[in-house]
Order: structure tokens, then C-alpha cells, then sequence
């Protein structure tokens, strides 16, 4: 039998994650747990996230991680909740990753309005069209499959 994992007893029950609005089912013990139950996060009804695909150059990488920190404080300012942006760390160095949730496509519409209004969300984008530093981008909206977010592994496994 495996020892278990010291997290589980910490975690158990406990919302670690309330900046993306989700929340966790009680987490259970190796022996608790059975392949029909789920420990995944719960995703609000509705919900959609907008995974934006980016083609960075990769030798202006300091550029692109200063414009995603000030998306960090320009999405939720603009009525959007920044999931996160994610630079290349091993692999591909020119793909990165933004992730911003939303409560339906309807509101990412307002947000998109709101950004672009947006003083600091306008420097922004004036920045990273005159560095050059984002070569392509794209967008893609999905929902969560239900049970298979967040599901942690099984201890000793």
C-alpha cells in the first residue's frame, strides 16, 4: 500500500483555486478513490475559455512577457478573468499561451469593447504592433469537459 500523500489531508474539501471561480470536490485518499468519481474542479455552468495561441519571436521574450503582465491588469479591469499567459520554457521557443475565461461569448464581446477603450489595454496593443514581437495570433473557445479539469494524480503514481 502506498503512503499517503501528506497534500490530501490539507487540501481536502478546501477551494484553492477561487481566482478562476471554480472550486474543488473534496479530495479523496488512494483507497477512497474509484475510477466513476470524480476529484476534477468544478467549472461554472456556461463558461468558456478563449485559449489565444501565440507566435512569438523568440528573441524579443522579455517584450512578450512584459505585454502579457500588463494584460494582467488590464482583463480583469475590463470585466474578464486571466486564467494566465504562458511563455515557452522547453520545445518550441516561439509559441506562448494566453488563457482568459469568460462567462459566455456574448461578454467576451463587451470585454473585447472594454479593452479596446481601454487606455493602457491601447498602448498595449500599440506596443506589440509596433515591436513587432508577436508574429501571429490566434483564438480558440472552448468549454471544459466536465470531470476532467484540474484532476490530480494518484499519489505514488
Amino acid at each position: 500500500m502506498l503512503a499517503p500523500n501528506p497534500l490530501e489531508s490539507f487540501y481536502r474539501g478546501k477551494n484553492i483555486a477561487p481566482t478562476l471561480g471554480v472550486s474543488l470536490l473534496p479530495m479523496k485518499t488512494q483507497s477512497e478513490h474509484s475510477e466513476s468519481e470524480s476529484t476534477a474542479l468544478k467549472w461554472p455552468a456556461g463558461k468558456i475559455a478563449c485559449i489565444i495561441r501565440y507566435e512569438i519571436d523568440p528573441f524579443q521574450r522579455e517584450a512578450f512577457a512584459k505585454y502579457a503582465e500588463t494584460w494582467g491588469r488590464v482583463i480583469p479591469r475590463c470585466g474578464a478573468q486571466l486564467l494566465g499567459y504562458f511563455l515557452p520554457h522547453e520545445g518550441t521557443n516561439n509559441v506562448a499561451w494566453g488563457v482568459i475565461l469568460h462567462q459566455s461569448l456574448a461578454s467576451y464581446e463587451a470585454y473585447r469593447a472594454r479593452a479596446r477603450a481601454d487606455e493602457e489595454g491601447r498602448q498595449n496593443f500599440a506596443a506589440a504592433q509596433e515591436g513587432r514581437f508577436i508574429l501571429r495570433e490566434e483564438r480558440t473557445f472552448v468549454e471544459v469537459v466536465p470531470g476532467t479539469l484540474g484532476v490530480p494524480g494518484l499519489p505514488g503514481r
